[in-house]
């Protein structure tokens, strides 16, 4: 009979784990932002395949909710509208392309460790306010938004060469 032995890291520093994993890599699916678009030049970041979002936006959106809920976290109040998540600064060189990568991966590493701080009877209260559940629901929900976007970051690279 096979023992399962249980692990008994808290469940925040489980979220901040994957929270880092789909960053920078580690995790189950051995996929990861870092990685992937390691290599992306600025020029690739911002070419629109068919009516796809540009890479560059896809970065920029899934680290504006990251930003927004870290503002949470340090006690801000929730200042986010989902039309304005694709609104990225313009790309237009690779110090452009840079700097919002660096930004994406220093935003990532406050994220894990602010939420790998929470106490857990925290990550069972609301989030804000009733509406958006808990801020379980909430962090999961990032590390979801993140996994969903990283597969579409993906499969744009790969149909970047047919457009070049």
């Amino acid at each position: 009979m096979c023992k399962l032995r249980m692990n008994n890291m808290q469940l925040a520093t489980q979220l901040a784990k994957h929270i880092r994993e789909v960053h920078f890599g580690g995790n189950w699916t051995s996929s990861n932002l870092k990685d992937n678009l390691e290599g992306v030049t600025w020029q690739q970041a911002t070419v629109q395949v068919s009516s796809l979002n540009t890479i560059a936006a896809l970065v920029y959106h899934i680290n504006y909710y990251i930003c927004a809920v870290v503002k949470v976290l340090q006690g801000e109040p929730l200042n986010a509208k989902d039309i304005y998540s694709f609104d990225h600064p313009p790309i237009r060189s690779k110090e452009d392309w840079e700097n919002l990568l660096d930004k994406t991966w220093a935003d990532a590493e406050n994220f894990a460790s602010l939420v790998g701080e929470l106490p857990e009877h925290m990550l069972w209260e609301n989030f804000t306010d009733e509406k958006y559940g808990s801020y379980y629901r909430n962090i999961q929900g990032i590390i979801e938004h993140t996994h969903y976007h990283l597969g579409q970051i993906v499969v744009i690279k790969k149909m970047l060469p047919a457009v070049d």
